[in-house]
């Protein structure tokens, strides 16, 4: 999984996020950091409320937090997500010693995490 530093910079980099089910987000900055959410017909679901994106959280009597408005949750793509923001720049994947690269065009980036390494190519691709 991507980092929270890594999400928060595809966000202000200008990545736009439509939510859909099986999305992974956290909400900042509410001691609940750590808690990583995914939105599903079930439990969390996206609505449109007076032209904003609110995300629902139902079944959850036990919080204090009924829904929370999208812009202040921070998306946390999956590894699909990022390898198809990268469209056609994107060469390869392959798993190393030290973990994963990621190519894209003549760059490589390492990380141990697969999304970890898409996520810097991403990054480095938008600051191009």
């Amino acid at each position: 999984m991507i980092t929270i530093e890594q999400a928060g910079r595809l966000r202000k980099a200008g990545v736009l996020w439509t939510p859909a089910a099986g999305d992974r987000f956290v909400v900042p900055d509410r001691d609940m950091d750590d808690d990583v959410f995914v939105v599903s017909d079930m439990t969390v679901e996206v609505h449109d409320y007076q032209g904003s994106k609110v995300i629902g959280f139902n079944g959850t009597t036990e919080w204090a937090l009924d829904s929370i408005e999208q812009r202040e949750v921070i998306w946390l793509p999956r590894e699909e997500q990022l390898r198809a923001l990268l469209g056609p720049h994107f060469r390869s994947l392959e798993a190393t010693r030290d973990g994963f690269q990621v190519r894209v065009g003549e760059a490589t980036y390492t990380s141990p995490d697969a999304e970890q390494a898409y996520a810097d190519a991403v990054l480095d691709l938008l600051d191009a």
